[in-house]
């Protein structure tokens, strides 16, 4: 059930400055407890009603009222606070009805309890059943509450999401900087002093601070949560850097261009936080029922009051006040309540099993509604991490002999190209310990040094023409590799050409499937990326992807997004970078991979836990499916207390003489509530084929 916002936004603090926990995590702790302390209160009283344990019933319903009166009094103050918001704002919603129905049901009972023995003697045949035992209804009143608060922590914490997403982002930058002196000399200091004009220094596997302008030194430094690049970009002076962003293995100085909320992770950060803050969330369909049903209820209970006052039997008074309190009782919304929160409860369940992490309600009964995806491409339809893919052996050479030389003089290197190559030596059983001397690195252009007494080159075409070294024959060779978006590394001994190697981000084996299932769903597919215009139209040429879009950065996602839905589409965002974060958070539906970084599963409103695609499909029929179960649940919910307020009413006891006595209210009540959940289980049975 929807609840009008209780915190504010997340505060917009600066990368690296943030502390202390936010006012959403004391809340969702605040109702927390409160949801355990009213469990703990609540369950004894319920065995205790059920079972009628005691014999001495004066004694029972004291003891009731005592676990009962800290559950409905304390840990359901927000509830009825709420409640009271929402007449005086005059918006009634569900917390409307619940603050009424049980608080009725609690001022009912201890005025059975209290004051039964001084009222007139004409209301004890309806105040007591045919035992003369006085009735109360402090379980229902209890259970009912610590119901609801089960459901607004759940809700607090989907919500709280948000806050971990922007808390997550902004722990990328570091909180320090070293500052390098007028004077040479070089100090640590805060990052809040950085100001634009500064020199800093950045050592070999440290986050770049700010952003800035490299003005010595060189290094490889990785941007995957800038531009969702796979391979680390090679940086020399005058190259530009972003804060959070991992340098390599090399050392270099910069100067400060943007600091604090100029620079670009705090504008991704700004970027996710405005998503969130004004995407507009669903409407529960409870609540809008509510916004009918509240008012008629409270009317048809004052009438029925008015009616048996004016026209009913003696003793008139009593009759009206059983009456109208009996409609209240069986209107309270424990079904109404339970019949959204309990098929999302099962839907979410049964998506779990099958790897499918529904965050949030919203979420889950969004999805079916998308008509659009768009898909980052690394580590979304690729494996994200590069492979060997491609080895090729000049005459003269055998293929491991090539892999030999290129693993035995990458074995000197950080570079994840190199990661890559040794991964391919290993898996072969290679042996890459040949004697490496005189091994230097040529930034932006591959590796050289003396293997076994013999002149090595291993990188770029660049490399191979500054070595003086024939590299005319080689573009033929090459050029079906580049075309299908791999990076190509040419093997050179002793001058001469020994094999040219080639490394790509290879896509997932799952890929192709998943996106077509996709399709014939109808959903338009398309591609936005960080990568080369190359390597972009290579991946989208080899799953039948259309539309797609290279060299994007992270705010151009979400603006994408934004112009999207501006049309009219229902947009799901699937990513797994720090870089999709925003278009996560943007999206209808934000869909993160399993295997991606924590900010963005934050961000998300899915995890798939496997990173594979084709839970994509099985996610929207268990979404199609919920909703369907919620809206049969609501019918159910709501034929059984049109019935029942029928009956409460005493419209049938001029006819039948029938009466509904609170105590059959709260019953059938009772009774509405079993249905809901009964019908809430079957979507355990959903075909996931």
């Amino acid at each position: 059930m929807n609840s009008s916002p209780c915190c504010s936004e997340p505060n917009m603090i600066q990368p690296g400055t943030e502390t202390g926990p936010s006012p959403m995590d004391l809340e969702i702790a605040d109702m927390t407890r409160r949801f355990w302390i009213g469990a703990a209160f609540s369950l004894p009283l319920l065995i205790l009603s059920m079972l009628d344990l005691l014999a001495n019933h004066s004694i029972q319903i004291w003891i009731e009222l005592a676990l009962a009166s800290p559950v409905v009094l304390w840990a359901g103050s927000p509830i009825f606070k709420r409640g009271w918001q929402s007449v005086r704002d005059q918006s009634l919603n569900m917390f409307t009805l619940i603050a009424l129905g049980t608080g009725i049901s609690f001022g009912f009972s201890i005025i059975a309890t209290l004051l039964f023995t001084f009222l007139p003697s004409s209301l004890s045949p309806i105040l007591t059943m045919h035992s003369g035992r006085v009735e109360v209804y402090f379980e229902p009143a209890a259970v009912i509450v610590t119901l609801v608060l089960l459901g607004q922590v759940l809700e607090l914490k989907a919500r709280g999401q948000a806050g971990a997403a922007i808390r997550a982002l902004l722990q990328l930058a570091p909180k320090s900087a070293r500052i390098i002196r007028s004077g040479g000399t070089e100090e640590d200091v805060s990052i809040e002093t950085i100001h634009v004009g500064h020199l800093l220094r950045v050592r070999p596997g440290e986050k770049i601070p700010v952003d800035g302008i490299v003005q010595s030194g060189q290094s490889s430094v990785d941007e995957s949560m800038i531009s969702g690049e796979s391979l680390p970009i090679e940086k020399t002076v005058g190259s530009r850097v972003s804060a959070g962003s991992l340098n390599g293995t090399g050392s270099f100085t910069l100067k400060a261009t943007r600091v604090g909320a100029e620079t670009l992770l705090a504008q991704i950060v700004r970027s996710v936080a405005e998503a969130q803050r004004t995407r507009a969330s669903i409407q529960r369909i409870a609540d809008r029922v509510s916004s009918i049903f509240v008012p008629a209820v409270i009317l048809i209970s004052l009438i029925t009051g008015l009616i048996w006052t004016l026209f009913g039997p003696e003793p008139r008074l009593a009759y009206a006040v059983v009456n109208a309190v009996a409609v209240l009782i069986i209107a309270c919304p424990c079904a109404l309540g339970l019949a959204t929160p309990m098929s999302i409860l099962v839907g979410t369940g049964e998506g779990a099993r099958h790897g499918i992490l529904f965050k949030n309600a919203e979420a889950l009964e969004t999805l079916q509604k998308i008509d659009t995806l768009i898909v980052d491409k690394t580590g979304t339809l690729t494996e994200g991490r590069p492979r060997l893919v491609s080895l090729l052996a000049f005459p003269h050479f055998s293929e491991s002999q090539v892999l030999q030389y290129a693993g035995s003089i990458e074995k000197s290197s950080e570079h994840p190209l190199a990661a890559a190559i040794l991964d391919a030596a290993k898996g072969r059983g290679i042996d890459t310990n040949l004697l490496t001397q005189n091994f230097k690195s040529i930034t932006g252009q591959g590796v050289t040094a003396q293997i076994n007494s013999q002149a090595v080159a291993l990188g770029s075409i660049e490399l191979l023409r500054s070595l003086r070294i024939d590299s005319s024959k080689l573009e033929g060779q090459s050029a079906p590799l580049l075309a299908n978006g791999q990076t190509v590394i040419y093997l050179a001994v002793e001058r001469e050409i020994a094999g040219i190697l080639g490394v790509t981000d290879p896509i997932k084996s799952t890929t192709p499937q998943a996106l077509q299932t996709i399709k014939r769903e109808g959903i338009n597919v398309i591609m936005l990326t960080g990568d080369h215009q190359a390597t972009a139209k290579s991946v989208a040429n080899q799953l039948g992807i259309v539309e797609f879009m290279a060299g994007v950065r992270p705010e151009e996602k979400s603006e994408f997004i934004k112009k999207l839905q501006s049309q009219g589409h229902w947009v799901a965002m699937a990513g797994d970078g720090i870089n999709d974060a925003p278009a996560l958070a943007q999206a209808q539906v934000g869909i993160a991979m399993g295997t991606g970084t924590d900010v963005a599963i934050e961000s998300a409103g899915i995890a798939l836990v496997k990173g594979d695609l084709r839970s994509i499909a099985l996610a929207r029929k268990i979404s199609r499916e919920t909703v369907k179960n919620i809206r049969q649940n609501l019918f159910f919910a709501l034929i059984y207390n049109l019935f029942g307020i029928i009956i409460a009413s005493g419209a049938l006891y001029p006819l039948f003489g029938v009466l509904l006595s609170p105590m059959i209210a709260s019953a059938a009540m009772s009774l509405s509530s079993v249905s809901v959940i009964t019908n809430a289980l079957r979507l355990r049975n959903i075909q996931t084929t």
